[in-house]
């Protein structure tokens, strides 16, 4: 970012002459003397030079991992250089939000762009210009379908634990009733599914890949839902995208998930990107910005905010969502990122992650006493039995530079990408066999 500099002193009483004040005191007159400050008790400033040792001397206490088996909702993957190159740029790194749209035109079309990519991953017809994270976009996606005369959430079991806990937040607020649809077997159990579709039913939520790696059968319990009435919401991988079929292929109403895969890196968590589209029937009632596409007085193509029903530009009442903001640099971010792959890019990652998955799965249950918990279909997560406590493996790893699975109910839920190679399998593998 470019430089800030403050203004001097003559600037400020110039600034205060302007506006027929002699000093900052009576500038602030009305504010009552108890609540002033005559000084701050700061330290002496410090160099540059000094200020760099004392931050990196506090980031040298954090860990960071040369090696990771650990997903769970964020994952390493490899961002081409291009991506930071680009949004890295002040035009695009300072930019807030599009609010004058008649002076906003390259923030709207980058905008648009994301919006045009996550529809064409995605299969559906709308998208929004971004929500916070995957979390949360899934919360939205479930107060879109509410009905004065179906009220009740289902959400699937095998769902990633963090995401129910925002749609149960979301619904306590609104009044809306969720109840979980058990899992079988690391698959949501569709007979129970069927059982629990009435017509209070208002929407299901259904995870693709599920939070245990599992590729769900997700167009039947799609074509179920439709039959009592319901609307069918689903949160999928943006990379598993490009070897699964989308939600539009699996009859989905509204698609939802978290965009950190595409070219975010991990970054203690955040800033990350939920992503929502839906069918074009669901498109008023998407929350937050929606950019879309027009035409100037002369005739030219421009770029506008359009379909607002966010309580900024309506009346609250009949607002969909108190979003009134969006991810817009990290939507960029992703939007570069899947620019900068492209359809093949995209799909070789996906492979890569599935190749890597299938090798980590098999040197791993060489080991006496891993086993897979849930054989079949995976993308790029499984869970495995442990012989040992799991936080006495996984402390022996991370002392040997390994970030392993994560602990679950039925044992470790590991993680492969692109990222991890054939020789960091091979070691994973012989520091298990040494911790264990």
């Amino acid at each position: 970012m470019g430089s800030y500099i403050p203004s001097t002193a003559a600037e400020r009483q110039e600034m205060l002459e302007a506006i027929g004040c002699k000093s900052i005191d009576e500038l602030y007159a009305q504010v009552p003397a108890e609540m002033k400050v005559e000084r701050l008790d700061l330290p002496e400033g410090k160099s540059e030079l000094e200020v760099r040792r004392i931050l990196e001397g506090i980031a040298s206490k954090n860990t960071v991992f040369p090696s990771v088996f650990r997903g769970a909702g964020a994952y390493r993957h490899y961002i081409p250089s291009i991506v930071k190159s680009v949004t890295s740029k002040e035009t695009f790194l300072t930019a807030y939000t599009p609010y004058q749209a008649e002076i906003s035109q390259g923030v709207l079309q980058s905008i648009f762009e994301y919006q045009t990519m996550i529809c064409a991953l995605t299969g559906m017809d709308t998208s929004n210009a971004s929500v916070y994270d995957g979390a949360s976009a899934a919360a939205e996606a479930v107060a879109m379908c509410r009905d004065r005369k179906r009220n009740t959430v289902l959400v699937s079991a095998a769902a990633h634990p963090m995401v129910l806990q925002t749609i149960e937040t979301y619904c306590f607020g609104n009044g809306m009733e969720v109840k979980t649809v058990p899992m079988k077997n690391g698959f949501t159990d569709q007979e129970a599914l069927g059982a629990l579709l009435d017509d209070t039913v208002a929407c299901f939520y259904l995870q693709q890949p599920n939070y245990y790696g599992r590729i769900e059968s997700a167009a039947d319990m799609g074509e179920a839902v439709h039959g009592c009435g319901g609307k069918f919401i689903m949160g999928v991988n943006p990379i598993a995208m490009a070897v699964l079929k989308t939600p539009g292929e699996c009859g989905a109403d509204i698609a939802v998930g978290e965009g950190q895969p595409l070219g975010l890196p991990l970054s203690f968590g955040g800033p990350y990107l939920g992503f929502m589209a839906a069918k074009s029937a669901m498109a008023r009632k998407l929350p937050g910005r929606i950019v879309g596409e027009t035409a100037d007085h002369d005739g030219r193509r421009a770029y506008v905010l359009t379909l607002q029903a966010r309580e900024q530009h309506i009346r609250r009442e009949k607002a969909s969502s108190n979003v009134c903001s969006n991810q817009a640099l990290c939507a960029m971010t992703a939007a570069v990122y899947l620019a900068a792959m492209g359809a093949k890019g995209l799909r070789q990652a996906a492979e890569g992650c599935m190749a890597h998955a299938r090798y980590a799965a098999e040197r791993i249950c060489s080991v006496p006493g891993f086993d897979m918990v849930y054989p079949g279909p995976y993308f790029h997560e499984f869970v495995t039995t442990c012989p040992v406590k799991p936080e006495r493996l996984l402390e022996g790893l991370a002392l040997r530079g390994i970030l392993g699975g994560l602990p679950v109910e039925s044992g470790i839920l590991w993680c492969a990408t692109e990222m991890n190679t054939r020789q960091e399998i091979d070691a994973l593998e012989a520091a298990i066999r040494e911790v264990c």
